[in-house]
């Protein structure tokens, strides 16, 4: 698939003159959207992409992935242009799966977008209907509510045999388990902290990180690998519930932490080389030195875009 985007692209870019002429800027994202429907049934057809065609919603999950954190990086760059075409990436991900369902008589894109609008409608009775919110904070909790009410109706539906009533609702229902680690522990605290199960202040999250630390080093003294799993693992659960509560996404921030340390050591890289040396040859205090030369190489300039509030998040 890489592969087989970039030589797209290479061609896309070969031609963008030619193409930004042509493009009548008067049609309306309905008619874009209809030729790419139309665009996507055609790949998939007998005589259309051989690749296309044999993929299944199961070969396309790493792609539907890939997509979105390339949205993210694109809106980190600031270029709109980069920007708009990542979306149009992520967007041809939700026609593929469609048009693969449609094949198979499940549903079609249009069932895809009539279910949104009709939650947003239903999700927004203070817009759209006679209820009155006061703040953002209301809408959230009012959003929940909403959201509770349409898992129980569902779970109604699939339990309507008596003899298999199911697991009792639960407030955290509705995160769902395919999240990487770090979402799933940012949804699991937030939910739990918009019915008041929640720190006073960020103080008392030091201090459980504190704790955790402490159990952590205990847990390595003991030389007990399951326990220093356990600890570990509840360490970096009290971490991601910091990020929660700072209105930071954990995830976002664990991706930029990992550019930064990739972009530093390529730096040290480079910096050993300019001494007739591998890095790996230099010992190890020297390391340090480069290390430190590489952060103080980097130009200190403020992102493009605010972080995002997420605590606001739906």
């Amino acid at each position: 698939m890489a592969a087989r985007k970039v030589s797209l692209k290479k061609s896309a870019k070969s031609h963008s003159s030619a193409r930004k002429k042509a493009k009548p800027k008067s049609l309306s994202a309905g008619h874009w959207f209809e030729r790419l429907i139309t665009l996507q049934k055609r790949l998939r057809a007998p005589d259309g992409c051989p690749w296309d065609r044999v993929q299944t919603h199961c070969t396309l999950r790493t792609y539907l992935i890939e997509e979105s954190y390339e949205v993210l990086d694109a809106l980190e760059s600031g270029d709109d242009s980069k920007f708009a075409e990542e979306m149009g990436d992520l967007l041809l991900q939700i026609v593929f799966h469609s048009e693969i369902a449609a094949e198979q008589g499940r549903f079609t894109v249009a069932d895809v977008i009539r279910e949104v609008h009709e939650k947003m409608v239903r999700r927004h009775p203070h817009v759209f209907g006679e209820k009155r919110v006061k703040d953002a904070t209301e809408v959230l909790k009012n959003w929940e509510h909403l959201k509770a009410q349409e898992r129980e109706s569902q779970r109604a539906k699939a339990n309507n045999d008596a003899a298999n009533p199911g697991a009792p609702p639960s407030l955290l229902d509705g995160v769902t388990l395919a999240l990487p680690a770090t979402l799933e522990g940012f949804q699991l605290t937030r939910k739990a902290a918009r019915i008041g199960f929640d720190w006073n202040d960020v103080s008392g999250i030091f201090q459980k990180i504190s704790e955790e630390t402490a159990e952590l080093q205990g847990a390595l003294a003991a030389k007990d690998q399951t326990e220093i799993e356990s600890e570990l693992g509840d360490l970096l659960f009290a971490g991601v519930n910091l990020a929660r509560f700072l209105a930071v996404d954990p995830e976002i921030a664990l991706k930029k932490a990992n550019a930064k340390f990739t972009r530093r050591f390529r730096k040290m890289e480079d910096l050993a080389r300019g001494t007739g040396r591998k890095l790996a040859d230099v010992p190890r205090p020297e390391m340090e030195a480069l290390w430190d030369a590489a952060k103080r190489a980097e130009p200190h300039s403020a992102s493009h875009f605010p972080a995002a509030k997420a605590k606001h998040a739906r």
